[in-house]
């Protein structure tokens, strides 16, 4: 249970807490977009089976893989992708400690 609420909280709240922390300005917008990163989660349609919880995603799925995330933290410093860029590595946070969790 606690992987569970762990995992989902650090997707849902942790997008919510940087929003309301970080950004006074548009906070509803940059919230929004840091949460629409769990929409990478797409690539799990191509797994079979499509949802393992016994699976670690990370360098599993094609959107999770190490060279993503290089590409994800690149986006920090395009400022145009820099608030999708923190909603997807939160988002491979959440995975990761999701990974740490199952050993």
């Amino acid at each position: 249970m606690l992987r569970f609420v762990l995992h989902y909280g650090i997707h849902f709240m942790l997008p919510i807490a940087v929003g309301f922390l970080f950004f006074k300005e548009n906070r509803a917008r940059i919230i929004l977009i840091m949460l629409a990163a769990i929409l990478i989660d797409v690539d799990h349609l191509l797994a079979t089976p499509i949802f393992d919880p016994n699976r670690c995603s990370i360098n599993f799925h094609f959107l999770h893989q190490y060279w993503a995330m290089v590409l994800y933290v690149i986006f920090l410093f395009v400022k145009p992708l820099r608030i999708i860029g923190i909603g997807l590595l939160i988002h491979m946070l959440a995975d990761g400690i999701d990974c740490l969790l199952m050993i």
